[in-house]
């Protein structure tokens, strides 16, 4: 099968399309034939080396992919070739409380991940894809997807009537937006780019604010809606933190998420946090049995991830080049085979 194969700390000059046996599943195993994947902010440091000193090579990069089964191992009575399924991020997180060994088996960095034709998972960490979607929107799901459905609806608990801050337009914020509608909440959703607060708007956003132009987004959401908001889905990091605190009403959540922007602010706002009993909720992904939730409610609303581009399997590094520019809206997909 081909592969594309992260040799070295070098970057893209080190990912590398090479040819690798087809793997065989052992008891309890499925063997995925991989339709598409997704790119991940994280994706796009490990391939640049900045994801952390122990990282493995060689590794097959990304974490997200969608497929058809090829065959089954021993024991498997749940699939059966031809079974539309997509994989879980954490193939050792069944459910339950996360854990350092359960948080240990994650895709596309301590494991081989999906940019290749075929991968071998766990039976037990796959879930069929919603039928209405194609695999390239399924490809979004496991951690893009979760993240959000983590931030939203599992630990932010958002409820009809309460509001939502969204940042941005990337995969995790425009899940986040999705799913805040899904639940009867409002949202506020940020932006640097006038076209993409439009697209925004179009998605269900009930409020839009271009950063740039409104450096002190926080206080102007504090006066926008009297109170603060009940959640931000906080994807900028240490840069955008104080921002966030200023948003949040008394008693409310930041879902910490991101870390895309990197220079926190000269005065931090910390102090205010502690003040109003703001609670700082860190998100990693989700379990399969959350993946098997949110399939479960994606399938019933007949929601669709967005997806900006797709590119031709040869065309991952392209893929990345696209993903790293800043220029897209949702997820950036690779086809394969």
């Amino acid at each position: 099968m081909k592969a594309w194969e992260l040799q070295g700390p070098a970057g893209f000059d080190d990912m590398k399309l090479v040819e690798k046996p087809v793997p065989v599943p052992g008891p309890g195993q499925v063997l995925v034939k991989l339709k598409a994947a997704t790119i991940n902010y994280r994706d796009l440091l490990t391939v640049k080396g900045g994801y952390g000193s122990r990282q493995k090579f060689p590794l097959i990069p990304l974490s997200d992919g969608a497929g058809v089964v090829e065959s089954v191992g021993a024991g498997v009575a749940a699939f059966k070739p031809g079974d539309r399924v997509t994989g879980s991020f954490f193939e050792g997180w069944l459910g339950g409380e996360p854990s350092e060994a359960k948080m240990r088996s994650n895709l596309g960095g301590a494991l081989d991940g999906v940019l290749c034709e075929y991968r071998v998972w766990p039976a037990a960490a796959v879930v069929r894809t919603p039928e209405h979607l194609r695999d390239v929107e399924a490809a979004s799901l496991p951690c893009a997807g979760l993240t959000a459905w983590s931030a939203v609806v599992k630990l932010g608990n958002i409820r009809p009537g309460q509001t939502v801050l969204t940042q941005g337009s990337g995969g995790v914020s425009l899940f986040a937006l999705q799913f805040a509608k899904m639940s009867g909440a409002r949202v506020i959703a940020t932006s640097s780019s006038d076209a993409k607060i439009e697209r925004l708007k179009q998605l269900g956003a009930d409020i839009t604010i271009n950063y740039k132009t409104n450096p002190e987004w926080g206080k102007l959401v504090r006066q926008q809606t009297g109170i603060g908001v009940d959640l931000v889905v906080e994807v900028g990091g240490v840069g955008t933190l104080n921002e966030s605190i200023r948003a949040v009403r008394i008693g409310g959540t930041i879902a910490f998420i991101g870390v895309l922007a990197g220079k926190p602010d000269s005065e931090s706002r910390l102090p205010l946090m502690v003040m109003q009993q703001q609670r700082l909720q860190g998100v990693t992904v989700g379990s399969v049995e959350d993946l098997q939730a949110m399939a479960n409610a994606i399938a019933a609303n007949r929601m669709r991830p967005v997806v900006d581009r797709t590119f031709a399997f040869e065309e991952a590094k392209a893929a990345f080049a696209h993903m790293a520019s800043g220029a897209h809206f949702g997820k950036v997909a690779i086809e394969i085979g």
